[in-house]
């Protein structure tokens, strides 16, 4: 009935198939829910009083819905206060659930919207919900009120509220399909009630009575709402009068002093409507003249716009009472702002592509904003224009860009607009701004019984291999029995093929994917972890020599804090720098950056000086496996530098008693980055052989290897902070109470491929670090503490006896 009568408003409801009925097509209920074969229950046209309780009964089958189709269905708990005029607000919890199982959890509804939304827009997402519930109840007002006033007409309880439950289903698009609307606040889904399920519909319902039965008084914010919006006295009692205007019914007075003590008295519910946004006032206008062409309801819109005005206002006096600015001096504050010496501190405005959201919004008074953005922006970007013309906006730098591209690494991104005066001999900075950005993890979302495992090695979005598959891949029975099995052989060498393995409801949706479970699994073979005393014992007695770039540096500061089980002094060495005090002094490790690239190209160290020069510093180095040297980086490293290696071991007659460790390049310099040479899709693909020739090359001089652009390449979105997009580690002060927490829940049993998940959940425990009080720096980052562990294995491959297993 509903959508035969609004056929041009694209009702997202999902119905059987209505084919018979005139100007409905199984054509135009199809495209709501993306081409999918639904069945739920006949929607029925009823008598008004009964809209709620009958608007969506159950049919002949007993299950509530068959949604192959749909990735995640949730349920919205929406208390209505008034029909006539519409007052709703939503709580702030939902209940989610996948189609095809019957395991649901309770989680906060923005939360949800964050993680299954992270890679397209959540707050778009949010929206677009909120106008499919408002789009309903606002037709179900309409209705209400176009009959009432008919010969059929039936009395409205002023007091009275209704809770509802909407099931709304998702697919691969941020846009909505309501299912079901429920008379009720349900918790149930297909008849199975937990204790958890009680606990949270008690406590929706304590919150609900909480925000009905609010005894705060309103009166004197409503006055203030009206003279705000009239500029007019209002008299002591509520009334308003003002000449050739017809005075508040009381009625009307008491909707609007009753939705300001709604508004006062919020807490865990968020309002629905009324709502100013202009798309949902011109669907209110709509409404009512496809249904009140003669406008004899001018009266119940009348009311909509005063509430919708008083929600404005309400929201302006709040915000007045938290402001500081300008509280006592606000003609002098207006004055000197208009002094060219006052602008001169001033930008104009920042503007960023994609847009983001800024916290708060921008004020050139404001110096700090925040942003979040989702998974798979990678990339921004930013500019600024100055309030005066006699300033220059500059970007991290205070001779730096005006505008410029920036990679955004997982987590917190930091830009700086600086702001300088070049009506100066020489420019100086006078202002600056300060944006941080924090860029999500991938979206995860926490398993239950049934799930299956998914493997993959390369992104879809940038396949490295064309002739491979991309994407997660569904594993076979036979595979995941042979990485299950009780003994399970240690890998012989560092560039063993493998792949990324990780546990989630379908294989075709990575964002029903536990990503916090992901694991680097090689084929036929594991890496098994050491534990803190026999890695300890490996490396006593050794002088272990890193050279490379800040990758290398990272695996190095990785392996001081394996070793120390903390991690004391940290630095971006761009240098030689040593440290004696490793394993209790009984290992020496040192480090040298290489290439410097920030010289000039005939002003740089060769890599062969560079080398002799780390030797150097070294000594006394022996001629056995007592003397480590480890090499690598990004991509600078070739064979050549593998052939300079040999040659300068020879000339000191240290023949092949000593151990080489060869890190191959890693995923990097792939996005169109300002000042960073970026590399072309054909180029990122030409790496795969150049890496080949690299780990070949080496083995053939008797070095051990550490295949890291294996294990980089499918996750290289997952960079962290550096404009080369190439860095998958970072140190941080280790303070637990910062971190970011993840979304806890009880699991309905725990992870059961025996051997499989028994070991290979050891390499992530190492993470716990972090917790070590005593440590004042901690090494973050899952994809280099993966090839970091590779590397000690093979540091220690030849002092162990026998690997547990």
């Amino acid at each position: 009935h509903l959508l035969g009568t609004f056929t041009d408003l694209q009702l997202p409801l999902v119905t059987p198939d209505c084919s018979g009925q005139p100007g409905l097509s199984r054509a135009s209920t199809a495209r709501n829910v993306s081409q999918s074969s639904t069945i739920i229950e006949q929607a029925h046209a009823s008598h008004p009083q009964h809209w709620w309780t009958q608007i969506s009964t159950t049919s002949d089958h007993k299950d509530i819905l068959k949604a192959q189709d749909l990735s995640v269905i949730i349920k919205a708990y929406v208390l209505v206060t008034s029909l006539t005029p519409l007052r709703a607000f939503i709580h702030s919890t939902t209940t989610v659930w996948h189609p095809p199982k019957k395991k649901h959890f309770t989680i906060k509804l923005k939360r949800f919207f964050e993680i299954f939304f992270r890679n397209s827009s959540p707050q778009q997402a949010f929206n677009n919900m909120k106008e499919a519930i408002n789009k309903l109840l606002l037709i179900t007002e309409v209705f209400s009120k176009s009959s009432s006033s008919g010969p059929n007409s039936f009395n409205q309880c002023s007091q009275c509220f209704q809770m509802l439950t909407f099931d709304i289903g998702f697919s691969m698009s941020i846009h909505p399909v309501v299912l079901k609307v429920h008379e009720n606040f349900d918790f149930q889904v297909e008849n199975e009630s937990t204790i958890q399920d009680q606990i949270s519909k008690e406590l929706l319902f304590e919150d609900t009575f909480k925000f009905l039965l609010s005894n705060e008084s309103s009166t004197s914010s409503f006055i203030e709402a009206l003279q705000k919006i009239y500029g007019s006295s209002v008299s002591k009692d509520g009334t308003y009068n003002r000449e050739d205007e017809q005075c508040f019914s009381l009625e009307q007075i008491h909707s609007m002093i009753t939705f300001i003590k709604e508004l006062k008295s919020l807490g865990q519910f968020e309002l629905l409507f009324p709502s100013s946004a202009p798309k949902i006032q011109m669907l209110l206008h709509d409404l009512y003249r496809m249904v009140d062409p003669m406008r004899r309801l001018n009266s119940v819109l009348t009311v909509h716009w005063l509430l919708s005005s008083v929600l404005q206002h309400f929201q302006f006096m709040n915000k007045e009472a938290h402001t500081n600015l300008s509280d006592h001096f606000p003609m002098v504050e207006r004055f000197c702002y208009t002094l060219n010496k006052d602008t001169l501190s001033h930008i104009r405005q920042i503007f960023t592509s994609p847009q983001l959201d800024l916290n708060p919004q921008f004020n050139p008074k404001i110096r700090e904003y925040y942003a979040e953005v989702p998974f798979d922006m990678v990339t921004v970007k930013i500019g600024a224009e100055p309030s005066n013309c006699q300033c220059h906006v500059h970007l991290d730098d205070k001779n730096g860009p005006s505008n410029a591209n920036y990679p955004l690494g997982l987590g917190l991104n930091k830009v700086i607009i600086l702001l300088t005066d070049d009506s100066q001999p020489s420019p100086e900075v006078v202002s600056s701004y300060r944006i941080t950005i924090y860029r999500e993890d991938r979206p995860s979302l926490p398993l239950f019984d049934d799930y299956m495992m998914c493997g993959f090695v390369q992104d879809c979005a940038s396949k490295i291999r064309p002739e491979e598959s991309c994407g997660l891949q569904p594993l076979s029975h036979e595979y995941l029995s042979a990485i299950s099995q009780t003994v399970f052989k240690t890998c012989e060498a560092g560039d063993t093929k493998g792949q990324w393995i990780v546990p989630c409801l379908s294989c075709s949706d990575n964002r029903t994917c536990d990503w916090r479970e992901i694991t680097w699994q090689p084929h036929g073979c594991q890496y098994s972890v050491l534990a803190k005393p026999e890695l300890q014992r490996c490396v006593e007695g050794r002088r272990i020599l890193f050279i490379g770039d800040s990758t290398n540096r990272g695996m190095m500061y990785y392996l001081i804090e394996r070793v120390n089980k903390t991690l004391q002094e940290w630095q971006k060495t761009h240098d030689v720098k040593c440290y004696h005090n490793i394993n209790e002094g009984k290992t020496f490790i040192s480090y040298s950056y290489y290439p410097q690239f920030w010289m000039n190209a005939n002003q740089r160290p060769t890599f062969e000086k560079a080398l002799e020069q780390l030797l150097q510093r070294s000594r006394p180095l022996e001629n056995t496996d007592q003397t480590v040297l480890i090499v690598g980086g990004v991509q600078w490293l070739n064979s050549n530098h593998l052939q300079i290696i040999q040659k300068i071991f020879n000339m000191i007659n240290y023949g092949k008693q000593h151990l080489v460790i060869v890190k191959s390049i890693g995923m990097g310099f792939h996005l169109p980055v300002d000042g960073i040479h970026s590399l072309s899709q054909a180029e990122v693909q030409n790496l795969w052989n150049e890496n080949l020739i690299i780990l070949d090359t080496a083995k053939n001089l008797g070095y051990e290897v550490v295949d890291t652009f294996v294990i980089t390449m499918g996750r290289y979105k997952e960079f962290l902070q550096g404009k080369c997009g190439c860095h998958f580690h970072e140190v941080v002060k280790s303070n637990p109470s910062e971190e970011r927490p993840h979304i806890t829940m009880t699991l309905s049993r725990h992870y059961t491929l025996g051997k499989y998940f028994g070991s290979q959940s050891k390499p992530s425990q190492l993470q716990d670090y972090a917790t070590n009080s005593q440590s004042p720096y901690h090494v973050r980052g899952p994809i280099n503490q993966v090839y970091s562990e590779i590397l000690l294995s093979r540091l220690c491959a030849n002092k162990r006896q026998f690997v547990s297993t």
